[in-house]
């Protein structure tokens, strides 16, 4: 499985600018030479291997979090804020949450290469979400996609978003399953 480089190239930039320069060079310090390599040319419509990537998320864990993985919240919504304010705009302009997560299958093509992603709306202000057939996939990696996605609900308008993943591959489940939760409007 590849992910594109906007989604390694977030990483670096919100480690840049929630920690640092110095705590991105300690990052790059705890990645072997070659992935370091890969780091100083990525481009953002460029496919890099997952893993890759998730060599990245582990320093990040160990050299950002100490040890603590929700810190990938934090990156996913940051994510989010960087990509759907510019690059992948149309995601999110003009939409409301029911409106963005019906994206949610072709959003999902724009940042892997395998597997798929499903949406269910169960109510007005709720949803399931699928992922299936993923490459690779890790713990980071769907924190990642719920922080991304919380952020993403609230830039349509929705509040007191609430996301809780009730699957996970990297947990030996056949999928990863998110349920989502929120509020719009008058609409609970």
């Amino acid at each position: 499985m590849k992910v594109k480089g906007a989604v390694l190239l977030a990483r670096s930039a919100f480690v840049k600018k929630h920690f640092g320069e110095q705590a991105w060079k300690d990052v790059l310090a705890a990645v072997s030479a070659d992935d370091r390599t890969v780091f100083a040319g990525l481009l953002t419509t460029g496919w890099y291997p997952f893993e890759t990537g998730q060599r990245l998320d582990d320093a990040i864990v160990r050299v950002i979090g100490k040890g603590d993985r929700k810190v990938f919240e934090e990156l996913g919504a940051a994510s989010a804020r960087e990509n759907l304010t510019t690059v992948h705009k149309m995601f999110v302009k003009g939409l409301a949450p029911q409106g963005f997560m019906a994206n949610a299958p072709m959003i999902y093509g724009f940042y892997y290469d395998t597997g798929k992603r499903t949406y269910e709306p169960t109510g007005p202000s709720s949803g399931v979400m699928t992922t299936f057939d993923a490459g690779s996939y890790s713990v980071v990696d769907c924190l990642t996609v719920i922080g991304w996605h919380r952020e993403a609900l609230a830039m349509c308008g929705a509040t007191e978003v609430t996301i809780q993943e009730t699957a996970c591959r990297a947990r030996g489940d056949a999928v990863c399953r998110y349920e989502f939760r929120w509020r719009f409007g008058a609409v609970a």
